[in-house]
């Protein structure tokens, strides 16, 4: 398979345990050799992260708080976790940019699309945050906007679990794993891997996503040619 340039949904969740593992927890080690191997098949990787770790929206609306302010705490945790991330991949001599669609120009860039885009022909990886800027908004919207945006050949949906199954996996023992699903399968079925903004993105701009294990080096392994988690593509 001749990939140019993919898009990686990372969760917050990676960093859940940094603060006990002295920085190698083995989810968050696995992610960063997945991204090392990647980047040296000069495969150009950007990343959109989310906050989860930290606080999401839905966080707020449970406590009470005003949706709009709580989805903006949402946005700041992403911008602590791409510096975080960031800060990672350094430790393992890869340059990265952290563009943030949150203006804050003295903590980091502000997302400009052509300079991603610059950075990524460099050879260095770009990390998006702040979601899409805006709130009521998912982090998965913004993996959908940024992989249209810098024309990426597939975006890398990574979970805990090994795909897209038809009941939750971690719930229930009998869950079927889907290897392959159209964009429409996925909104008809109303399966809910990602929201239905960010797979009628895909969908418009003919954007496979893969759905993966993030505890597992995959991505390399589907990139040459293995059938590994779900599938998600206009088969027509």
């Amino acid at each position: 398979m001749h990939v140019k340039r993919i898009l990686l949904k990372l969760s917050g969740e990676i960093f859940c345990n940094i603060h006990k593992s002295n920085y190698n927890d083995f989810v968050l080690s696995s992610v960063i050799l997945e991204i090392i191997q990647l980047h040296k098949k000069r495969i150009q990787i950007a990343i959109v992260i989310g906050g989860g770790n930290i606080f999401r929206g839905s966080y707020g609306n449970k406590l009470g708080m005003n949706r709009l302010v709580s989805d903006k705490i949402g946005m700041m945790a992403t911008v602590i976790n791409a510096l975080i991330l960031q800060e990672f991949l350094l430790k393992a001599n890869i340059i990265s940019f952290v563009q943030s669609t949150i203006y804050m120009p003295n903590i980091l860039e502000t997302y400009v699309v052509s300079n991603a885009i610059k950075y990524l022909e460099d050879g260095n990886i770009v990390i998006f945050a702040g979601g899409t800027g805006s709130p009521y908004c998912t982090t998965d919207t913004a993996a959908g906007l940024r992989a249209r945006d810098i024309s990426a050949n597939i975006l890398f949906k990574m979970t805990k679990v090994d795909g897209v199954f038809n009941k939750d996996p971690l719930l229930n023992n009998r869950a079927i794993m889907y290897n392959e699903l159209s964009y429409l399968d996925v909104l008809s079925k109303k399966l809910k891997i990602m929201d239905s903004t960010a797979i009628s993105i895909c969908m418009e701009h003919n954007i496979t996503i893969y759905v993966i294990n993030m505890k597992k080096n995959n991505i390399m392994k589907i990139l040459n040619g293995e059938k590994i988690g779900t599938k998600i593509y206009n088969k027509q």
